[in-house]
Order: structure tokens, then C-alpha cells, then sequence
């Protein structure tokens, strides 16, 4: 399957360079989509964070160079990119609990990690309801934040996020812009290139765009729509996941260079037959 060669290939791209810097759209590029995609994709089909995959890898390296005689630690800490030997203390604390010089003790337990290789099992265990749209290039407005490219942290940074704009008092005048489809309230992801991206929480309109307010041009392209239906954020963190691990691999489609989106409706949230949807920029392979 081209798509997994593709990420082992990335994989093996990783384990080159880990005593040396790793080039996150170099590794992205090799599994042909976005640095943000591509860990979006390794978080949820190696169920861990690709950061903390990559220290995992590194410390295990290290423990077994702590080894050698004649090695130093401060040498060691460097090779792995930690230039302080305090910084390069927690981090091999951090996996194998005990400190570099301990580990060189005799009969010191340390952890090892190895390689991930991925191999898709398709389960199919519950439906995905799902559509193929084209899209002409519609604009939307709103607010925006921007972040660093990191999935863990933006995990939790985006519903901060959403938290501050509804507390604001500015939704009601997002939602006032309203007069295009998608007919809903819009979390618009910019993250296509680069190691940083705006996040939008927005509205499709063509109103001028009042102060303190921002505007963003989604491109025209063809979309996997998907009907979420449970309570947020659980219903759609999980469909996300199945949509990567179970759809995406099979589907004859992969990642395109345009946005992901989310698109809430009006409801209760919290109840179980809460209904939205996730746009997945797709192109045929």
C-alpha cells in the first residue's frame, strides 16, 4: 500500500537523524502531506505524540552509547541535541527514571523503544457517514490565535481558545456575519506549510469585515465531509481518529493543501445526539 510505505518511509527518515536535527516538513514531505498532518496522523496510529516518540527513540539511544567506555555524558546529551546536560538530565530521567550516571551502574534498569512500523488493520467496526463536495474558495471571518506547530500543545491550546471567544461575548457577533454555507460555526485549522499556523473560530461571508474581527480565503478544493454525531468533544476527537487510522488508509484519497475544518451546529453539545461535521481536504492519489 503506497500510502503505509509512505509513512514507514518517514519513519526511516526519523531514525537517520535522530543524533542529528530532525527536518519535520522534510518528514512530511517524504509521507506527502503537512507537518501539521502528518502528526495529527502519527498521533493517532502510534498513540503517542510524535515529540514523545522522538525522545522515547533518542533516550534509548543514549542509554546504550552510556555504555561505552570512555563516552561522556555531557558528549552524549549534545549528540541527541541537548545542549545543556541539565536539559539532557530530565529528558533521560523522563523515560528511564533514574539520571544518566546512574544509568552507567551495574545492574541499572533502563527502558527501551523501539522502531514503530506501521501495519493498518482495517476493523470497519461501526459506520462513518460521509460525502465527496468540490468547493469553489469561499471566504470566512472571525477570530483567529496562532500557534507554534505542536499537536499536544495545540490539543489543548485550541479549546482554551474556544473557551476565551465564547467568554469574550464574540460569538454572537461572528454568528451575526453568517449568510454563506457552511451554515454553521466554523474552527478553520490554516496549517498547511511551515512550523506555525493561524486557528480561526469564523463564519462563511461575504459582509465586510467589522474591527477587531479577521478574515481568511479558504481554497477551492474537493472535501471529505463526515457526520459526527455525539457529545464534544469526545464524539469528534474520536471520529477523527477512526477517519486517519480506519478511512483515510483504504480510501483511495489522501491529505490535500487546504485547511481542516470543523463545523458545529446549533444544539446542546453535551447531548449524545449533538450533530457537526469534519471537513478533510482530500485529493486522489
Amino acid at each position: 500500500m503506497e500510502w503505509l510505505d509512505r509513512m514507514n518511509a518517514s519513519i526511516a527518515y526519523l531514525e537517520e537523524h535522530l543524533d542529528d536535527e530532525i527536518d519535520l516538513t522534510r518528514v512530511a514531505q517524504i509521507a506527502c502531506c503537512s507537518p501539521f498532518h502528518f502528526q495529527r496522523m502519527f498521533s493517532y496510529l502510534a498513540e503517542v505524540p510524535l515529540g514523545e516518540y522522538v525522545r522515547r527513540r533518542k533516550m534509548t539511544r543514549a542509554a546504550a552509547d552510556l555504555q561505552i567506555e570512555g563516552a561522556r555524558v555531557i558528549d552524549i546529551g549534545l549528540k541527541y541535541g541537548y545542549e545543556s546536560p541539565t536539559a539532557f538530565n530530565r529528558a533521560f530521567r523522563s523515560v528511564h527514571g533514574i539520571s544518566p550516571s546512574e544509568a552507567r551502574k551495574p545492574g541499572a534498569q533502563l527502558k527501551s523503544f523501539l522502531p514503530i512500523s506501521f501495519k493498518i488493520t482495517i476493523k470497519g467496526e461501526a459506520e462513518m457517514n460521509y460525502r465527496i463536495e468540490k468547493k469553489n474558495a469561499f471566504r470566512v471571518v472571525g477570530v483567529k490565535a496562532h500557534y507554534e506547530l505542536n499537536i499536544e500543545d495545540n490539543f489543548a491550546q485550541i479549546p482554551e481558545f474556544w473557551a476565551k471567544t465564547v467568554q469574550s461575548g464574540a460569538l454572537p457577533q461572528i454568528l451575526g456575519l453568517l449568510n454563506q454555507e457552511p451554515q454553521g460555526i466554523l474552527g478553520v485549522s490554516t496549517c498547511m506549510n511551515g512550523k506555525d499556523f493561524d486557528y480561526y473560530i469564523a463564519v462563511a461571508s461575504d459582509l465586510p469585515v467589522p474591527e477587531g474581527l479577521d478574515e481568511y480565503i479558504v481554497p477551492a478544493c474537493t472535501w471529505a465531509i463526515f457526520t459526527c454525531i455525539g457529545p464534544m468533544p469526545s464524539a469528534i476527537q474520536q471520529l477523527q481518529r477512526r477517519i486517519v487510522s480506519e478511512w483515510l488508509p483504504s480510501s483511495g484519497y489522501e491529505y490535500a493543501n487546504a485547511p481542516d475544518i470543523e463545523v458545529y451546529f446549533e444544539g446542546d453539545q453535551k447531548a449524545e445526539d449533538y450533530r457537526c461535521e469534519v471537513w478533510l481536504p482530500v485529493t486522489k492519489k
